[in-house]
């Protein structure tokens, strides 16, 4: 096993320890906001993340938006004759409707425990 013939000194020590520094991290702006976040993290502002909400409200929030846009979209178009299977587009409609119906029904819960606290 090596061992040192002599103790280091202070100075030397000093020396090999001067890159031993400290780095800020590493800022980035919120795409929704605005606010300074941290790199690769979400917004603690918004709930955001690259600009797409991660939080539950936020995303049933953003389905039901999605949801209105094609249904006005829907409107302005002709009925096709022939009924079509359906379509990963309609699929996902559903299941953009069934989060905006759980975080409706997690709305009446947290107001139903809130008028229980009052």
């Amino acid at each position: 096993m090596a061992v040192p013939k002599k103790r280091t000194g202070h100075s030397a020590q000093g020396k090999r320890r001067s890159n031993w520094k400290a780095t800020k991290p590493a800022l980035t702006t919120c795409p929704n906001c605005g606010q300074a976040v941290l790199a690769h993290t979400v917004c603690t502002a918004c709930g955001t993340y690259k600009g797409k909400p991660v939080r539950l409200k936020d995303q049933a929030a953003a389905a039901a938006t999605e949801v209105k846009e094609t249904k006005k979209a829907k409107k302005s178009t002709k009925k096709a004759k022939v009924e079509e299977a359906p379509k990963a587009e309609e699929i996902k409609e559903t299941k953009s409707e069934e989060v905006v119906e759980e975080a409706k029904a997690e709305e009446v819960k947290e107001e139903s425990s809130e008028e229980k606290a009052e």
